[in-house]
Formats: C-alpha cells, sequence, structure tokens
C-alpha cells in the first residue's frame, strides 16, 4: 500500500534516483576492497568464459585475514614473504587490487592486488636475488592451498629488482586483477589479465614487455598455460591451456615453464610424504624454496619447474600390481606362456623368443622383498644386494666354476668363469698372446659375448675400453643377465633360434663364444651364418670349448664339423692355443674381399642375393646363405674402422655427402646441449647414473657426448625410424634395433636413465602411449630418471600418466621432462 502510495505522488523519480546512487556506493565499495565475494563472483565469470570452472573458486570461505605463518615479516627459508622493498623498485603495494575491471599497472606494478580475497604480502625481492622467491606453500592469506585464484594462497605481488630479469608468472602471482590491464613493467609478473592468476585472463595487453610470463591475448601461465588455465606454475590445479606451447588434454595439461623462471614450489602438487620410500622433490642448491631431497644434486637448477596437479586429476589411471609368483621379473615379450604352449616346436628354441601379448598387460611389476637402490659403479662389478636379484640357484650351478657365490646379503662376483678359471683378466691376456692383433680398446672396441654366463668377460673388458653387448636366452642359466645389469654390465636377451639378431649387418668387431652351448652346425649352418652376417669384414670369431682342446670321438666330430663350415664360408683359423689351465681356443677371421669366395669349388651355402634393406634383421628369419659385403660408392669393401677414439669422430660408414652433413649437425647439437642442459640443469644426480638407454639414438650423439662418464648407453633404433644403427656400430659403440609399440627384451629394473628424444609424439600415432609409459616403468628401477625431450602437446599426454604412478616430475624450457620413478606399488 505503501509502495502505491509512492506512485501516486508522483516521488517515484526521486527513489529510483536515491536507488541508482546506493547502488554506485556499494559497486564502488566492492571494487575497491578485497571483498572474498564479489572477488570470486569475477573468478567464477573468468573461469567460465574460459570453458572452465575452477575447483578453486569454492574457498568462498576465505577472508583477508592472515594466517601467522603467512604474513611472517621474518623471511625464512620457506616463507619468504614481506622483505624488504629495493629502493629503486618503484611498487606502490596495494594489499588487494580485488575483482575490479580495468586496473591499470605501469612503471612498477600499481594495484598489484590479490584476487579472490586472498592476503597478498606485496614482498618486493632485493636488488641481489635472482630468483622468484615465489612458493606455493604458506603464500598469502586464506587456506594456504596450492592453488591460485578463487581465494587462498594468493602469492605475493613481487615487483623484480633493476638486477631482476625473471618473470614472475606461474606463481600464484597477482599483478592487478580485472580484464584490460596494460602493463608496460619491462619485468612484469605477467603480461596480461591476472585476476590473481598469472596469465589467466581474457584480452591482456602487454607492451614493451622484455620478460613477461604470458603475452598479449595468449595468456600463458609461465610459458605454457593460457586459455583454462586453473593454476599457476607453482602449485594446485594441473590445467589445461590452449595457446603457444601447450593444447588441450582434458585439462591435464603441464603448466609450461618460462627460461628466466627460477622459482621451485615445496611440494608443487607433488606428494612429498609417498609412503614409497622416496622424496619426490629434486635437491638443488640453487633455489630458494627447493623441494624434498630425493637424493638428486644440483647447483644449477634454474629453469625447471615442478609438474602441479589438481586433486582430481591424481589417478587418471587405476593400477594393479600383476600377483604370480614370477611377476617380479616378468617380461611380457619373453613370458607369454600362452604363446608358448601353442608353439609347435621348441627344436631351434623357439621358446626363448619373442611372442609378445597383444595388447600387452597394464599391471605393474612387484618389487622383490627388500629391494634396494641398486649399489653404484664400480663396486657392483663384483658385488650386488642378494635382495635385488634373489636367485641363489646359480650358486649351486656354478659353484665349481667360480662365477658367483652368496656372501650375507650379497652376490660377489669373484671374476670366474667356465672356461676363464684362472680369471677373466688372464684369459684377456692369453686372446691377445694367442693372436697379437687383437688389440683391446683400439682396434677392437666393439664385442658381442654370446652365452655370456654373468657378464663377467664384458665386464673386465670395460676395463680396456672395450664395450661388450653380453647376450644370453632367460633362463638358459638363472637370471644371469639379470644379474650382468644389475651389475652394471651392458647385456639383452636374446637367442639364436629361427630369428636374426637384432643386429645390423657387419656390425662387430669380434665375437666371443665360450661354452656358450649353440651349435653352429645345426640346421645347415645358419646359426654361424649368422654370427657371419653381424661381424664386420676381417672381424674375429674367439672360439673357446672343448671341441678344440678334447680329442674324444664326440668332440672330434663336432671341430670336424665346424672346420668344414667355416671353410665353407671363407673363415680361415687364424690361431689356435691352450693355455696353462688345459682349456684351449681358436680365432677365426671373417674375410674382407670377395676373392675366396668366386674361389670355392661349390656354391654352398650360396651368396644372399637380396639387396640389403635398413632394418632388415627385425623378426626375419634366419637365412642359409653369405651376407653381402659392404661396399664403397666405389664398388669397394668398406675397410676396418679408424683406431678408437677416433672412429667416435669418423665413422667409415658414411659415404654420402648429405649423410656426413646430418651426421656432423647432430654430432654437434648433442654435444652441447648434453654439455649446457643435460648434464647442468636438469638437476639428474649423474654419479648415481650407470645403465642408460636412449630409446631414439640416431647417430649415437647422445651416447657420444656422455662418453667421458662412468656409465654406458644402450643405442635404440626404432624400426620405422632412418636406420642409423650401421654407422652409430662404426662410431664404436653399440645399440639394437626395436619397436617401442612392444616390450624391450630386458627384466625389470634394470636401467637407472632412458632418454627419449622426440620418439613418444611418433610412438603414440601406432600404439597406445599409455602401454609405452607402463613399459617404461618397468624398465627403469625405483629412483630411476625418464628424460623426455617432445612437444609440449606428447608431455601433457604423459605427464598424467606418470602422475598417477606416483612419479615426480619437472618441466625444463617447455621441452624437457624430467621424471623420477618412486618405490610406489598400489
Amino acid at each position: 500500500m505503501a509502495i502505491e502510495n509512492i506512485f501516486k505522488q508522483r516521488k517515484y523519480p526521486f527513489i529510483l534516483a536515491l536507488s541508482v546512487l546506493l547502488i554506485t556506493v556499494a559497486v564502488f565499495v566492492l571494487t575497491t576492497t578485497s571483498n572474498p565475494i564479489s572477488s570470486v563472483f569475477f573468478y567464477q565469470q573468468q573461469s567460465t568464459r574460459n570453458g572452465t570452472v575452477s575447483r578453486t573458486a569454492n574457498a568462498t570461505t576465505q577472508t583477508n585475514t592472515p594466517s601467522p605463518t603467512q604474513n611472517n615479516k621474518t623471511p625464512s627459508p620457506d616463507n619468504i614473504n614481506n622483505s624488504t622493498p629495493s629502493p629503486s623498485d618503484n611498487n606502490n603495494n596495494n594489499g588487494s587490487g580485488g575483482g575490479g575491471e580495468n586496473n591499470e599497472s605501469s612503471d612498477g606494478g600499481d594495484n598489484n592486488g590479490s584476487s579472490g580475497g586472498g592476503n597478498s604480502d606485496n614482498n618486493t625481492p632485493s636488488p641481489s636475488d635472482n630468483n622468484n622467491n615465489n612458493s606455493g606453500d604458506n603464500s598469502g592469506g586464506g587456506d594456504n592451498n596450492d592453488r591460485s585464484g578463487g581465494g587462498g594462497n594468493n602469492d605475493n605481488s613481487n615487483t623484480p629488482s633493476p638486477s631482476d630479469n625473471n618473470n614472475n608468472s606461474g606463481n600464484n602471482d597477482n599483478s592487478g586483477s580485472g580484464e584490460n590491464n596494460d602493463s608496460d613493467d619491462k619485468n612484469d609478473s605477467s603480461g596480461g589479465d591476472n585476476n590473481g592468476n598469472s596469465g589467466r585472463g581474457d584480452n591482456s595487453e602487454s607492451s614493451s614487455d622484455d620478460n613477461n610470463g604470458s603475452s598479449g591475448d595468449n595468456n600463458d601461465s609461465s610459458g605454457g598455460g593460457g586459455d583454462n588455465n586453473d593454476n599457476s606454475s607453482g602449485g594446485g590445479d594441473y590445467s589445461s591451456s590452449s595457446d603457444n606451447n601447450a593444447n588441450n588434454n582434458n585439462n591435464n595439461s603441464v603448466v609450461g615453464s618460462d627460461p628466466n623462471n627460477n622459482k621451485e614450489d615445496t611440494n608443487n602438487g607433488v606428494d612429498s610424504s609417498n609412503n614409497d620410500g622416496t622424496n619426490n622433490g629434486m635437491d638443488s642448491n640453487n633455489n630458494d624454496n627447493d623441494d624434498t631431497n630425493n637424493g638428486s644434486d644440483s647447483n644449477n637448477n634454474n629453469n625447471d619447474t615442478s609438474v602441479a596437479w589438481s586433486d582430481s586429476e591424481t589417478d587418471p589411471m587405476k593400477w594393479e600390481v600383476c600377483r604370480w609368483p614370477t611377476a617380479a621379473d616378468y617380461i611380457p615379450c619373453l613370458d607369454n606362456n600362452d604363446a608358448i604352449k601353442k608353439l609347435k616346436s621348441r627344436k631351434h628354441m623357439e621358446h626363448r623368443e619373442r611372442h609378445c601379448p597383444n595388447p600387452p598387460p597394464r599391471c605393474l611389476v612387484p618389487l622383490p622383498d627388500n629391494y634396494k637402490v641398486p649399489i653404484p659403479w664400480p663396486k657392483s662389478r663384483d658385488m650386488i644386494w642378494y635382495d635385488n636379484v634373489p636367485h641363489p640357484k646359480l650358486v649351486e650351478y656354478k659353484k665349481e666354476q667360480n662365477w658367483v657365490r652368496k656372501s650375507g646379503e650379497y652376490f660377489v662376483f669373484p671374476g670366474g668363469g667356465t672356461q676363464f678359471k684362472q680369471g677373466v683378466t688372464s684369459y684377456l691376456d692369453f686372446i691377445q698372446r694367442t693372436f697379437p692383433p687383437v688389440i683391446w680398446g683400439r682396434d677392437v672396441r666393439v664385442v658381442l659375448d654370446v652365452g655370456c654366463g654373468v657378464a663377467s668377460f664384458g665386464g673386465y673388458l670395460l676395463d680396456k675400453n672395450v664395450v661388450t653387448m653380453s647376450l644370453a636366452p632367460k633362463d638358459e642359466h638363472e637370471a644371469q643377465i639379470q644379474f650382468a645389469l644389475e651389475r652394471g654390465i651392458p647385456a639383452v636377451l636374446s637367442v639364436i633360434g629361427t630369428q636374426k639378431l637384432p643386429f645390423p649387418d657387419d656390425s662387430y668387431d669380434l665375437i666371443h663364444c665360450a661354452r656358450c652351448r649353440v651349435h653352429w652346425d645345426a640346421d645347415g649352418g645358419k646359426p654361424l651364418l649368422e654370427l657371419n652376417r653381424i661381424l664386420r669384414p676381417g672381424g674375429f670369431f674367439v672360439w673357446s670349448a672343448t671341441p678344440v682342446y678334447k680329442k674324444d670321438e664326440r668332440h672330434r666330430n663336432t671341430w670336424e664339423s665346424m672346420s668344414n663350415l667355416t671353410a665353407s664360408i671363407c673363415w680361415k683359423a687364424v690361431a689356435r692355443a691352450v693355455d696353462s689351465s688345459k682349456i684351449g681356443l681358436v680365432i677365426y677371421q671373417k674375410p674382407m674381399s670377395y676373392s675366396c669366395y668366386k674361389k670355392r669349388e661349390a656354391n654352398d651355402p650360396p651368396l644372399c642375393v637380396t639387396k640389403l634393406t635398413y632394418n632388415s634383421s627385425w623378426y626375419e628369419p634366419l637365412k642359409r646363405c653369405v651376407s653381402e659385403l659392404p661396399l664403397d660408392r666405389g664398388d669397394n669393401v668398406i675397410g676396418w674402422p679408424k683406431s678408437w677414439p677416433e672412429r667416435l669422430q669418423v665413422p667409415s660408414a658414411i659415404q654420402e655427402r648429405r649423410v656426413a652433413i646430418a651426421f656432423e649437425d647432430h654430432n654437434n647439437y648433442w654435444s652441447e646441449i648434453v654439455s649446457s642442459i643435460y648434464l647442468e640443469s636438469l638437476s639428474i644426480n649423474w654419479s648415481k647414473v650407470r645403465n642408460v638407454m636412449d630409446m631414439n639414438a640416431s647417430y649415437g650423439g647422445f651416447a657420444a657426448a656422455l662418453i667421458d662418464k662412468p656409465l654406458w648407453v644402450m643405442n635404440v633404433i626404432p624400426v620405422d625410424a632412418n636406420d642409423a644403427l650401421p654407422i652409430l656400430f662404426d662410431r664404436g659403440l653399440f645399440g639394437i634395433y626395436h619397436d617401442w609399440c612392444e616390450s624391450f627384451s630386458t627384466y625389470p629394473r634394470t636401467y637407472d636413465l632412458l632418454h627419449s628424444s622426440y620418439l613418444l609424439t611418433t610412438v603414440s600415432k601406432r600404439c597406445d602411449i599409455k602401454d609405452v609409459v607402463v613399459e617404461i616403468g618397468r624398465i627403469l628401477r625405483p629412483e630411476g630418471y625418464l628424460v623426455v625431450q617432445d612437444t609440449m602437446e606428447t608431455i601433457n599426454k604423459i605427464s598424467p600418466i606418470l602422475r598417477s604412478l606416483h612419479w615426480s616430475l619437472k618441466l625444463y624450457q617447455n621441452q624437457f621432462l624430467v621424471g623420477i620413478k618412486g618405490f610406489w606399488r598400489p
């Protein structure tokens, strides 16, 4: 009734004007204070426009009251807030920009406020600070969430000192809230609409930005974020981004890292309380807020960013542990019992060949009870933890041959063997005395040891600068290859059965067999013809076996058969001897020309007539023919490589100029990048790295750049890649063919570091990237490293999977992802 009277008295214009005035005043008050409701409302608007509503927008109960630990005026290692501004910095230090629009900040950062109602501490680093001291923990007011925006954990409106040339985007920085923030500051926290979240808003502008975390409309979050960013790089939600270096990936993209960003967040959304025996963080002596130490040391961790996650994205997959009795040593392609049961024959070791399950299982191999981080090299050559390879039967099998013995909690390797009863060193000297042209480490550099036992032969050749690929089938003697790799000696599981070995033609300088239990003359001589294929022209075959020196009828017949076979393929027996322990050997040499082949009375076995094709040995059947010799462009047989180490830089297998140019560029690139990034900037503790695998090795530049380190590299050439493996062997390195859509022929936990350079982008086109990640996790030991150089799109695909496995992750320059595997199992 009163309202009707007002209208009848025609006083409503006055009331309307008064109402408008009151509403205007209310809006002014709301936009100039840090009212959490108005801030959250604005943040929700922004998030909705960006295509997602952040979980953190629900933090409406947060207030502007700082917690005692968050507003401590005394800097501490974990909370460096509230430090005294530098005199040269021109910050106005407004406490809260709130949710207003069109806040301008120029020449020092006016209106640097905290969005979402959190308490901003307005720190300014001192002129000597060269790091952005932003911490996902203990930053800003509110509930101390590891998330930016929406109230809580709104970090400091830090303005860099004159000496700082770093970007302050990506860690809950707050350089003004609202749309269309113009930023002329050359070291602005982010060039664009921040709303308390570095590089989150729409339509942001940045003029004259030298080092802005995001620029223009791209709204990068510390170099990799953009639209749909729900967090800055320090911690909190693992956000999707749709611009620059990151693409939308179901809201699971890696937050980018700025090359000038030097900040580390404690935890960074990565669990530091895994209860898995490891600490997730990576220790860096040059970070103001470094993570929990995991044993990885670095003095120059200036450009890495920990990958952050939201609670809703910590488990994109549900994992299970493989639960059969032998699961701890499971090798999918060698333990496919269903396929093995269906074999029609096992006469030629078919049951030891690869039979890959499709699809591969995704269960996680369990750890042996009481598993420990392996003993470091060189001590590991002589002793390993018993609990890591708990297979005592080999001690009983070989107790008379001095292979291995158990001593307390260790396996100890005295350096003996079936054919070297006086020790490996004495045996190596015996070979060189028998035939002096075998000069270890100079002319003979790359060796294959067939039927290697526990690989003491290859282990001691390392002292002579010789790299040996130790090869044996699974379980011919219990876990011999597993022993070898645990010792830090190169080895791979394979067998000379019905298929070619996964090596190129003409690759090894010397092949060794000491009682290796291979019948070389079987099946028309196919096993020996396979050795002939992979032995380079002029290369040596050292055969130490009882037929060489025993004279009973059975051994004489074997010797005669072997002599006839070697003569038919033009191998020459260049030396034969018996040592003081009554052990004998014979050394054969492969021809270096076709002259002998042309003089044979019978063309048996015939010369192979098929044209040489690259990658031709992958799943190819053995052939009963003599492989062609490699020819140069003048149809001359390619000679012996240069002596080591010169051959590392001048491979004789390169015959084309374009390949030579590509090789030189490749070598220079890896020499530079390994020196400047891999060894200095990725927080890898190289003193703990021994067994390394380059999953996409190309010409072997990565391995060559690490040649002076006390480690070895298994160089893998994917079967769908350009075949550079012959060149790699020619350099004095070694490697193997493999298809990364299948499991690798090695035991679990056998490598300390796996390196992938743009491999995963390619392989993900042919098979499920989850299966590749599971295989990587199977191969890598706990506390081992995965280093991925790839596109941000691919990094965004694999990071959620790795995080669901409780790996610690760090990103460097939006290109290098470093993952550390933990001890976690579901």
